[in-house]
């Protein structure tokens, strides 16, 4: 009898960094064993498919929020050594600093006068250096164009400030949760199913009075599975049976909990391959142009290639998956201007990936799913941290899930109940 008390069946809703992360850590918990707890993992596109592939994976001890950074911190440091996260997914430590610089007609209206001081034929280059010293620039930064830079100033190094690449990231922490059980199904959750049972009644001592256990007069409702829609089937509906679920589908998670506040905001990108001849830095930049609202960040990657970000937009809906996200051909060019003017080596650098996803906002939430029944948890709104703070959700989840409660970290603040 214990023993069948004892077996968990626990479903993941979302196949992004918080899902694969969750996945992970459930496997990596004391308690966990595959006899007896079965993890599935249900995605309805593909791992990665959404922001947690697309984002720049920023990671910083500067971020928020500061009840779960620390931990997340330490962990990603503690996963990239376990698991050759330099080699596996690109972690680095990197510079992170904020570049105002001029408007595209600007910038490159002084190139020229810049390449004649410096000269064509590979001479001295202390000219432009010294403009990029005297604008705060550091020294091996020097893949920008001297004319754009208006100022320079750094907040963050290699003691709090690193990167990954985070499709690879994400993959990963998928494919190291399967090789401990987890089961990866490719289809969209569209419910959660509940049973509901009444409080058995005993007989109140010396009175013979019905009462029920506990003091309560209501019934208990308890999460008994998912319903969900097989990928590339005609079939109907399925379900699978869950004792936990936790949902963790970002921007989508409302569509199985509508009360949780959580926006969608769309951010595109692009993805330049500089030249072997013009190699970048491990320098993240935050760009910021006069009379411009698109001020890409830029984070030159490990594998040679640079990834930029502009602004988000509300201008096109969430769509039903990831696999419908709709991109803007103009809002990537945009990217690539703004780039372009900041730095030859990006000018010069061809587009290998344009793409766009959108990010959840209005969190963390991490807990109990506020008007549920027992075993739903809720891990969701991460804004433009996700990647940075998977680590420390999946370990805490993994805590509620087997312990009850979180212990690595404080996240009563995060609290979905308070949304």
């Amino acid at each position: 009898m214990a023993g069948e008390q004892s077996k968990k069946d626990i479903v993941i809703v979302g196949g992004g960094i918080i899902g694969c992360t969750t996945a992970y850590y459930l496997t990596r918990h004391p308690s966990y064993d595959p006899g007896r707890h079965r993890i599935t993992l249900f995605e309805a596109t593909k791992i990665a498919g959404g922001a947690s592939g697309k984002a720049g994976g920023l990671l910083a001890r500067w971020a928020y929020p500061s009840s779960i950074v620390p931990l997340s911190w330490s962990l990603h440091d503690e996963l990239a050594r376990e698991h050759g996260g330099a080699e596996r997914w690109g972690y680095r430590r990197v510079q992170a600093g904020e570049l105002a610089a001029r408007p595209p007609s600007a910038a490159s209206a002084g190139v020229g006068e810049t390449r004649k001081r410096i000269g064509d034929d590979g001479g001295d280059e202390a000219p432009a250096a010294s403009q990029l010293r005297a604008a705060g620039v550091p020294e091996g930064l020097n893949w920008l164009e001297p004319s754009a830079v208006l100022s320079y100033s750094s907040f963050g190094g290699p003691s709090n400030t690193a990167q990954v690449h985070p499709y690879q990231f994400t993959t990963s922490m998928a494919s190291l949760a399967e090789e401990k059980g987890v089961r990866i199904v490719q289809g969209s959750v569209t419910d959660i199913e509940y049973t509901t049972t009444t409080p058995s009644l005993s007989a109140e001592a010396g009175r013979g009075t019905p009462r029920r256990r506990g003091g309560s007069s209501g019934t208990v409702r308890k999460v008994s599975g998912v319903t969900y829609a097989p990928a590339l089937s005609t079939s109907t509906l399925q379900t699978h049976p869950a004792t936990t679920v936790i949902l963790a589908a970002g921007p989508w998670t409302p569509t199985l909990l509508p009360t949780l506040p959580i926006s969608a905001h769309r951010a595109h990108s692009i993805v330049m391959q500089p030249s072997p001849s013009q190699p970048t830095s491990a320098h993240v930049l935050f760009t910021s142009f006069l009379s411009h609202p698109c001020n890409p960040e830029i984070y030159p990657r490990p594998d040679s290639s640079v990834y930029a970000c502009g602004s988000t937009d509300t201008a096109v809906p969430l769509p039903a998956t990831t696999a419908l996200v709709a991109v803007d051909p103009a809002r990537c060019a945009d990217i690539k201007t703004q780039a372009s003017a900041i730095s030859p080596a990006l000018r010069d650098a061809p587009v290998t990936t344009e793409q766009a996803c959108y990010l959840p906002g209005g969190g963390p939430w991490i807990g109990k799913a506020p008007g549920t029944g027992d075993g739903v948890l809720v891990a969701a709104g991460h804004t433009c941290w996700g990647i940075m703070n998977a680590p420390a959700t999946g370990k805490v989840l993994a805590e509620m899930v087997f312990e009850g409660r979180a212990k690595s970290a404080d996240v009563r603040r995060l609290d979905p109940a308070k949304g």
